[in-house]
C-alpha cells in the first residue's frame, strides 16, 4: 500500500523559476480578482490567463482538472440551488431586480420556467450558478499551479520571509516557519510510514477489508496504533537532533544555505502580474 502525498512536479518552466515569494503574493492577488470581477468578460479573461500561466508551467493539463471531485460536487451544488426555485412565482417577482446582475448575462430578462408546481427552473439563477462555480474551479487550479511548480522548502522559506517584520513586535517568525517545514516534510514520511505497517499487518493476516464492521476495525488498530508510537518517537529523535545543534539558543539569527536574492524577472513578473489583476478587478 502506498500513498502519494507530493504535489511538487519537476520542472525547468519559468513558472517553476519564478520566486516563490511572486507566485504567493499573485496567487492571492488573483484570488482577490476572482472575486471581484462581476462579468463574464472578467472571468473569462481570468480563465485565459490562468491557461496562459498552465500552458508556460507544462505541468499536464489533466493533472489540474483530474484529482477535483469534492470541486465538482460543491460546483454542482452550486449550480443547482442557483438554478432551481421551489417558488417560481417569488422568482418572478424578483426577476426584474435581475436585471442589474451582469453575472446573469442574457439570462436576466428570461422568465422562470415552472416544471412541476411551484418547483421550476430559474434561468437567471442558473447563469448566476455558473458563474459562481467557475469563479470556484479557477480559484483552486490557479491554487494548483503554485502548488505543483514550488517546493515545500520554497513555500516555508517564502512564509518566513512574510513573517520576518513581525519578529520587531516580538513574534517568533523563524520558529513559526520552522514549524510549517516539518509539518510539510513528515506528510510523505508518515504516509511512508502508514504503507509500511499496513503492509507489514497485511502480511501477518489482517483483514482490513472482510469480516464485520468491528473485525475490520481491531484490523485497523494495529496499523494505527504501531504507526502513533512510530511518529512519536521520531518527534522524539528530532527534538534531541535539533537540541544537540543548539537551536533556539538566546540571540541566535537564522541562516540559510542559499540565500534567496529577488532577481529582476520575478519584479517584472510581479509588476505585470499585479497590474494585470487590478485592471481586471476595476474596469471587469
Amino acid at each position: 500500500m502506498r500513498i502519494n502525498v507530493s504535489s511538487y512536479i519537476p520542472g525547468t518552466s519559468p513558472v517553476h523559476a519564478c520566486d516563490a515569494r511572486v507566485k504567493i503574493v499573485l496567487l492571492a492577488a488573483y484570488s482577490v480578482t476572482l472575486f471581484l470581477v462581476r462579468s463574464w468578460a472578467g472571468i473569462a479573461l481570468c480563465a485565459l490567463l490562468f491557461a496562459a500561466v498552465a500552458a508556460s508551467s507544462r505541468v499536464p493539463i489533466r493533472r489540474f482538472f483530474g484529482l477535483l471531485v469534492p470541486v465538482y460536487v460543491i460546483v454542482a451544488f452550486t449550480v443547482l440551488f442557483n438554478g432551481f426555485s421551489f417558488d417560481v412565482s417569488q422568482a418572478a417577482v424578483e426577476a426584474p431586480a435581475a436585471l442589474g446582475d451582469v453575472s446573469a448575462g442574457i439570462f436576466a430578462t428570461w422568465a422562470p420556467v415552472p416544471l412541476i408546481g411551484s418547483f421550476g427552473l430559474v434561468p437567471a439563477g442558473l447563469a448566476r450558478g455558473c458563474f459562481f462555480a467557475l469563479r470556484i474551479v479557477l480559484l483552486v487550479v490557479g491554487s494548483l499551479v503554485v502548488t505543483y511548480t514550488t517546493t515545500s522548502t520554497d513555500l516555508t522559506n517564502a512564509l518566513g520571509d512574510f513573517l520576518r517584520p513581525l519578529k520587531r513586535i516580538g513574534v517568533p517568525s523563524d520558529d513559526i516557519a520552522m514549524v510549517f517545514s516539518l509539518a510539510l516534510r513528515f506528510i510523505p514520511v508518515t504516509a511512508e510510514e502508514f504503507g509500511r505497517v499496513h503492509d507489514a499487518q497485511w502480511a501477518r493476516g489482517a483483514s482490513f477489508a472482510e469480516g464485520s464492521l468491528w473485525e475490520r476495525l481491531r484490523a485497523w488498530q494495529t496499523v494505527l496504533i504501531p504507526l502513533f508510537v512510530g511518529l512519536f518517537r521520531r518527534a522524539d529523535s528530532l527534538a534531541v537532533a535539533m537540541d544537540a545543534r543548539c537551536y533556539g539558543a538566546p540571540d541566535a539569527e537564522r541562516t540559510s544555505l542559499a540565500p534567496r536574492a529577488f532577481s529582476l524577472s520575478s519584479g517584472v513578473a510581479l509588476a505585470a502580474g499585479l497590474a494585470a489583476c487590478a485592471g481586471m478587478a476595476v474596469w471587469l
